[in-house]
């Protein structure tokens, strides 16, 4: 753990009992000690605070004669171009092959591009932006700024308290708030399926915006193992599980993120190859499983039809708010049918489950 870095509030994790575990390069907490159930229960009922300082956040602003929307464009599937300011959107760097390098948030603040990059990518995706598109823009890592994601059907009363404006915000907004003195940058954004907020915080404030936030009655901390089984049930991709260089966006279920005009005009890596898969279909389907009974599916197990192999599980787990285990994957989209029953090897045993829609736990998220 020595060679690990740490992110801001290491220090209160460690107050608060937290197990902390390597993750990404950094030392994180998987959990504190009433357990993941009890934080994924708390999360989805009342509002829980996730340190997600790991994150990389990245400030990229136009120089003189460029634009930074049609410049990251060149990169990324998404309509960026389209952005209001404080408007968010979700979207992937993608290479040559249509296979996604990093899946990103990016949202406008009018003057300027704030993107937040997943830890483990955060170097690479760095470098992928200085190679590119260094002639157009100024681009800033903010790699020592805290990131605290606060979730949860009561995240707003929460967080009102320190900053009224932020009850009226939607979905996918961002805005510059001041909260104890210090300038964040929020968005009401999350990766638990429900209401929420990310909130960006100056380092040296992160400790006490998060002790203001624990403060709240509301509000209890939650570690890494309820965060990957909130954003389950939601259906959510993780990267380098779920989504990969392998993965384009059209087999992951993405098309939703890529915008319609650039789905016509393309013009980003790998985009022949998405535009092919959009007209005539992907070879492989990312789908929703339900196994029967107690068996926890994990990524890496084969899905079975009829005894021949038709895909693997990507993420799986057991799923708090149903009670039950759930699992994602990827097989042949001529077999993705929801309803098909098929087979997923656990252990050297056939455990029969069904495709099913995901998410498997509807979102809740705040729309106005």
């Amino acid at each position: 753990m020595s060679d690990l870095k740490r992110t801001p509030l290491h220090a209160l994790h460690q107050e608060l009992g937290a197990r902390l575990v390597p993750f990404a390069g950094y030392e994180m907490p998987v959990q504190y000690p009433i357990g993941i159930l009890a934080e994924h229960a708390h999360t989805r009922t009342a509002a829980g605070l996730f340190d997600v300082s790991h994150m990389g956040q990245v400030r990229l602003t136009a120089k003189p004669g460029h634009d930074a929307a049609k410049a990251l464009e060149t990169l990324v599937p998404g309509d960026i171009a389209g952005l209001q300011p404080g408007q968010q959107r979700y979207t992937q760097f993608t290479n040559e092959t249509g296979g996604i390098l990093d899946d990103l948030m990016v949202t406008s603040t009018g003057d300027h591009l704030l993107l937040i990059v997943n830890a483990a990518c955060k170097d690479d995706d760095l470098a992928h932006l200085a190679r590119h598109l260094s002639a157009a823009c100024e681009i800033e890592p903010m790699f020592s700024r805290g990131l605290l994601a606060l979730q949860g059907p009561l995240a707003s009363a929460a967080l009102a308290r320190l900053a009224p404006s932020v009850a009226t915000m939607k979905f996918m907004t961002g805005a510059f708030v001041m909260v104890d003195g210090a300038e964040c940058y929020i968005t009401r954004s999350g990766y638990t399926g429900g209401d929420g907020y990310e909130i960006s915080t100056p380092a040296d404030k992160a400790e006490a915006i998060a002790r203001l936030l624990l403060a709240q009655p509301e509000v209890k901390p939650i570690g890494l193992g309820a965060r990957d089984s909130l954003r389950l049930e939601a259906g959510l991709c993780l990267y380098g599980h779920d989504i990969d260089t392998t993965t384009t966006p059209i087999e992951a279920v993405l098309l939703w993120s890529i915008g319609k005009e650039r789905r016509a005009q393309g013009g980003f890596p790998g985009a022949g190859v998405i535009q092919k898969q959009i007209a005539e279909g992907a070879p492989r389907k990312r789908v929703g499983l339900l196994p029967e009974g107690k068996a926890i599916a994990r990524e890496g197990a084969e899905i079975a039809l009829a005894g021949r192999v038709i895909g693997k599980v990507t993420s799986g787990g057991f799923a708090p708010t149903l009670g039950r285990a759930v699992a994602m994957g990827t097989v042949e989209k001529a077999l993705s049918a929801n309803g098909t029953r098929v087979d997923l090897v656990v252990r050297g045993k056939p455990v029969p489950a069904e495709i099913v829609p995901m998410p498997f736990v509807k979102h809740a998220y705040y729309r106005g």
